[in-house]
């Protein structure tokens, strides 16, 4: 008998204990996508006509197959709408649920990551990256080919930091933007052909840096480092690590590393732009060996996630809010000001670096995994001061802007834009800017 009330009372409490976690998982944070008359939040119905038109005109025109945008203000949603095809040989109409690739917005996800092990008092933006990755403790770096054709390695003037990792600034690279020595050296390790994040930082510990830290910007495999000090200070996996702290606290229901079966059909065909042939279906239908069926033995920081817009919006949004979305905060107001301030040093900011449309410029600068504007007028920029921004390599495209209250997501699947494709993500700046007619409301 006393087996039995207590065979019972394990059961009960087994019971009550997986309907507390499913109400959990169930439970997102309130977000109201239905838009909210533009008017009430300052924007003009007339004007936001032209984010409508632009939109258009690019599917019209085979620029992209599709486009879902998000533009919200003060927290409320002010338009939200899906255009043209998610796949279009098969003539499937793109919805508000479709699943896309985010590649490098996957960035200020890590970065957030990163902020709340900030948090917790795990690293200092000032402490060398070698202190959590000892693999990095004794890095050369590239000081020109000497005369035997071999590269001349020197050691750093000091050991680069945790900032520099997270501003680009430390030295290392993406090896497929550049053609320098190292460049190379980068490319024939196969970094990201890796079985997983330790073998990638094995690799890496053996290549040098391309410049001393501090005294360049590149844009480079920093953030996939960052994914691997994620699962060293937390002893999760990053995709745990992110579904448990963000994903989850903020409702992003579909995001993530790969695609389940079950959403498959919700998945984006990703296209290309081919010179001659225009849109076309791309021939690998990713970047990378990831086919995006099954979670990675070697999850990418810097480029690993998908989502669906609003996914990525309740993300934004929580930034824009200062670390909370519907009562759950994910970071507090500080660490969102830290990650979004420049840290790249004004020498540094003179167009000479860059990658894609993002230029480091006067004005323009880089945080914590994300583009900084901290003075629009020098950077010839409409929106307001403190605006923090990425994108992603199939188009995909964010910003937050603090000062006028305004989250905008736009995401696509177009890879190898070229100049005579629309740009998109600062075109939509110049229509959502001009519809807002009173940013005082």
């Amino acid at each position: 008998m006393q087996l039995r009330r207590s065979g019972c009372a394990a059961a009960l409490t087994l019971a009550v204990g997986s309907l507390l976690c499913a109400g959990q998982q169930a439970a997102r944070p309130a977000v109201d996508m239905t838009p909210v008359k533009p008017e009430t939040v300052g924007f003009s119905s007339e004007r936001l006509e032209r984010l409508h038109a632009l939109m258009r005109d690019a599917v019209e025109h085979k620029e992209v197959a599709g486009v879902v945008t998000v533009l919200a203000r003060h927290g409320k949603v002010v338009d939200y709408r899906a255009y043209g095809m998610r796949d279009i040989d098969s003539k499937t109409p793109l919805t508000t649920d479709t699943i896309f690739r985010d590649y490098s917005m996957t960035k200020p996800v890590t970065a957030v990551a990163m902020m709340l092990l900030y948090e917790q008092g795990k690293w200092l933006p000032t402490d060398p990256i070698a202190k959590y990755v000892p693999e990095f403790a004794h890095l050369k770096v590239y000081n020109g080919m000497g005369a035997d054709g071999k590269a001349i390695l020197v050691d750093p003037d000091h050991a680069p930091t945790m900032s520099e990792l997270m501003s680009h600034t430390a030295g290392f690279t993406y090896g497929i933007f550049g053609s320098t020595p190292v460049d190379t050296m980068v490319r024939d390790a196969h970094l990201f052909q890796s079985k997983n994040l330790q073998e990638f930082i094995d690799k890496l510990a053996k290549l040098p840096l391309l410049y001393q830290p501090g005294k360049g910007w590149t844009y480079s495999v920093s953030m996939d480092i960052e994914g691997y000090i994620v699962e060293k200070l937390s002893g999760k996996t990053l995709p745990e690590f992110m579904r448990e702290n963000i994903y989850a606290p903020l409702g992003m229901k579909d995001a993530g590393f790969y695609v389940p079966a079950e959403k498959r059909s919700r998945f984006a065909t990703l296209y290309w732009v081919d010179p001659k042939e225009g849109l076309t279906t791309h021939p690998s239908g990713a970047i990378g060996p990831s086919p995006y069926a099954e979670e990675p033995t070697m999850p990418s920081g810097g480029g690993g996630m998908v989502s669906t817009a609003e996914d990525y919006y309740r993300f934004a949004q929580m930034l824009g809010n200062g670390g909370v979305l519907g009562g759950k905060r994910v970071l507090a107001p500080a660490s969102v000001k830290l990650m979004s301030s420049n840290h790249v040093p004004v020498e540094l900011l003179t167009g000479q670096y860059g990658i894609g449309y993002q230029v480091m410029r006067p004005g323009f600068g880089y945080g914590y995994n994300c583009a900084v504007v901290f003075d629009p007028g020098a950077a010839n920029l409409p929106e307001g001061k403190g605006t923090f921004f990425w994108d992603g390599a199939a188009g995909t495209w964010f910003w937050i802007d603090p000062t006028n209250d305004v989250v905008f997501v736009g995401m696509i699947q177009r890879m190898g834009a070229g100049p005579s494709a629309e740009n998109l993500q600062y075109l939509s700046r110049t229509v959502v800017y001009g519809a807002l007619v009173d940013p005082a409301k």
